[in-house]
């Protein structure tokens, strides 16, 4: 990021450089570069670095230019039709897991450790190991599904044994 910013100077000395010229350079980077959020304070990190270790001048000014915040996107939402729709593309046990993640609000990789002893037909729960942040939760096993998921262990233990 230093170089980029000496490059988009004209090659001048860093140190002949203001917090005009690095608002100019950050403001380039947004503005025509498009950069994310992320890789626009990765630059200004960069250069707070730059300049308070490797040239060790004391720049005030460098510590209040504004950093950008990340905005929160909200998460797409399908609606019932568009569910319908995935799930009638999918058959066997792709659809049953398809169903299990949608109905319990499963992560995919909670999903594909589950075992068969954290499924409780008797109590309408399963047990999530490990999830995120390691921790364990219980869920409430969609009763819909709770028949194709016994057919499913039925014929995966007839194919084991």
């Amino acid at each position: 990021w230093v170089r980029a910013f000496i490059r988009f100077h004209g090659v001048r000395h860093p140190a002949t450089l203001g917090s005009s010229e690095v608002e100019a350079f950050l403001s380039w980077l947004a503005n025509e570069r498009k950069v994310s959020v992320s890789t626009h304070r990765q630059a200004l990190a960069a250069l707070l670095f730059f300049y308070g270790k490797v040239l060790c001048t004391d720049l005030p000014w460098l510590q209040e230019i504004g950093r950008p915040r990340p905005s929160r996107r909200l998460p797409v939402v399908l609606t019932p039709d568009e569910v319908v729709r995935i799930l009638g593309f999918l058959e066997g046990e792709h659809r049953l897991f398809a169903q299990l993640l949608y109905g319990t609000g499963m992560r995919i990789s909670e999903g594909l450790q589950l075992r068969v002893k954290d499924l409780d037909f008797d109590h309408g729960t399963i047990i999530v190991r490990e999830g995120k942040g390691s921790k364990d939760r219980a869920l409430m096993l969609p009763e819909s599904l709770a028949p194709s998921l016994r057919e499913q262990l039925s014929r995966a233990r007839a194919w084991w044994l």
